[in-house]
């Protein structure tokens, strides 16, 4: 049984309110940690504010070198943290692993580019003018990240954010919170400053606390109606905010696709992570003339995955995260049967699984705009299958919905390439890839799937304001433009 402490000011703190963590995977309490309400989250934003003076003026190269020992901590505790991420999320141990590994590969890309990312620009204006811009951190930063990815999004944010000389105040998810709490050891060992990092954990109220609170910026990534939210509450005190939401993501697959590899991808792009992935395809679009051998061949690899408990070897496929979520799924598939949906293997809990949060991958076909999992963000093991006859309409319905986070398209021809990319309203287009992710590259959606960027030289830029700097170097006494007007 594990018991979780607060991280505020450099001190583990316990608090008097707790909540119990379980396993999804059979139900049963992993551990109890600490429900911070008002006064614990204000603690930590002072105690953070307070830190902020001095990090600021900490060199950058010094701030680099701490995040490099933090990609180190992380690979030392790589059993741990895979392992901790599976009892708390559910998934396999493979994919956990992937999480930590990526994990430590973005907090080092971050420390070794961070110099380069926040230098300033110069500004040619003229020969007597020295003008050019400088790169300030915010100040404290909010971060509440979901648990889908509970080690790698938290540091999303952490990583650039203290790299650029902020603070932060992390809410780990209440569904994940022993990884939150992990994170702030991790820092602690390599030795980020007292205060540089408090740890808040509780519930969507901790939350409310925190995005109300003393704080600069809110660096959130979650649901879109809580993005919303977060917009309303960050409005009264102008917080900064980066926002990565909700994704109803298309995966478009003309005939001329290598139809093997795209079914290959569609089936891991839809059930990695049991299907609880932001970039998810969701949505899967098939051109008319491949649909029947695509669908037969997506539903016959989707027949064959694996599902069970995540620390069991060869499980493909775990539990949801929560009772709540698997719940909310299943309304969401009785909605589209009952509309006309078909449903071609799954739509149910497995009978060998019920301890858990289980529900087996499934497939649906003969779906339509009414149903709402052409509607809503679908977050579990369900591909929705349409066929579409030409571009102009896949076009059309890869756009028809209030998200817009990635895409995915297969085709050999490059033009078709080339004008899918261009058409598609969305922040990532993968071409024969899916779900691809490297620390160079921004990562970020429009419309209702966010604003603002992480990764790459955008993401770091989230998080520092941009002053302009001009110098006068000449020495004339007075300009054309000063008083008096027409006089001079």
């Amino acid at each position: 049984m594990l018991e979780g402490k607060l991280l505020i000011g450099g001190k583990w703190l316990s608090c008097e309110r707790k909540f119990e963590s379980l396993n999804p995977a059979t139900g049963e309490v992993i551990g109890r940690a600490c429900l911070a309400g008002n006064k614990e989250v204000t603690d930590a934003v002072e105690a953070a504010r307070f830190a902020q003076e001095s990090w600021k003026k900490t060199d950058l190269s010094e701030r680099a070198r701490i995040f490099i020992r933090i990609g180190d901590e992380i690979l030392k505790r790589k059993q741990k943290l895979k392992t901790l991420i599976t009892l708390e999320m559910g998934r396999p141990l493979f994919e956990s692993e992937i999480e930590v590994l990526k994990t430590s590969e973005m907090v080092k890309y971050f420390a070794n580019e961070g110099k380069t990312f926040l230098e300033g620009d110069a500004i040619p204006i003229s020969p007597d003018t020295f003008s050019f811009t400088r790169l300030e951190p915010v100040g404290v930063v909010g971060v509440i990240k979901p648990w889908n990815y509970p080690l790698l999004l938290p540091f999303w944010a952490i990583a650039p954010a203290l790299i650029a000389g902020n603070t932060v105040v992390l809410k780990p998810s209440d569904l994940t919170p022993f990884v939150g709490i992990e994170i702030g050891k991790i820092c602690q060992d390599a030795g980020v400053p007292e205060g540089v990092i408090n740890i808040v954990t509780g519930d969507g109220i901790t939350g409310e606390c925190l995005v109300r609170s003393d704080i600069d910026m809110v660096s959130f990534t979650g649901s879109s109606e809580t993005g919303k939210n977060i917009m309303k509450s960050s409005a009264e005190k102008l917080h900064r905010i980066s926002l990565e939401l909700g994704g109803s993501d298309a995966f478009i697959v003309f005939k001329d696709a290598d139809i093997e590899e795209a079914i290959n991808g569609a089936v891991w792009g839809r059930f990695m992570n049991c299907g609880q992935v932001c970039v998810s395809p969701k949505r899967i679009f098939v051109e008319d003339g491949i649909a029947d051998s695509f669908i037969e061949g997506f539903v016959n690899k989707t027949r064959s995955l694996v599902i069970g408990k995540g620390l069991e070897p060869g499980t493909d496929i775990g539990p949801m995260v929560s009772m709540e979520q698997r719940e909310k799924l299943e309304l969401q598939v009785e909605d589209a049967v009952r509309k006309g949906a078909v449903i071609e293997c799954g739509g149910k809990i497995p009978l060998s699984l019920q301890d858990g949060y289980y529900y087996e991958p499934t497939v649906l076909t003969g779906v339509n705009h009414e149903m709402r999992v052409m509607n809503e963000e679908v977050f579990g093991p369900v591909a929705v299958i349409s066929v579409f006859e030409n571009m102009d309409e896949a076009i059309a319905l890869a756009n028809g919905t209030v998200y817009g986070l990635g895409s995915s398209v297969w085709t050999k021809n490059l033009d078709t390439a080339m004008r899918m990319s261009s058409h598609l309203e969305c922040g990532m287009v993968w071409v024969n890839e899916i779900c691809t992710l490297h620390p160079q590259c921004p990562w970020g959606g429009i419309k209702h799937s966010g604003m603002g960027k992480d990764l790459s030289r955008y993401g770091i830029r989230e998080f520092v304001s941009i002053k302009h700097v001009n110098i006068n170097l000449g020495n004339e006494k007075t300009r054309p433009w000063w008083f008096p007007y027409g006089r001079g």
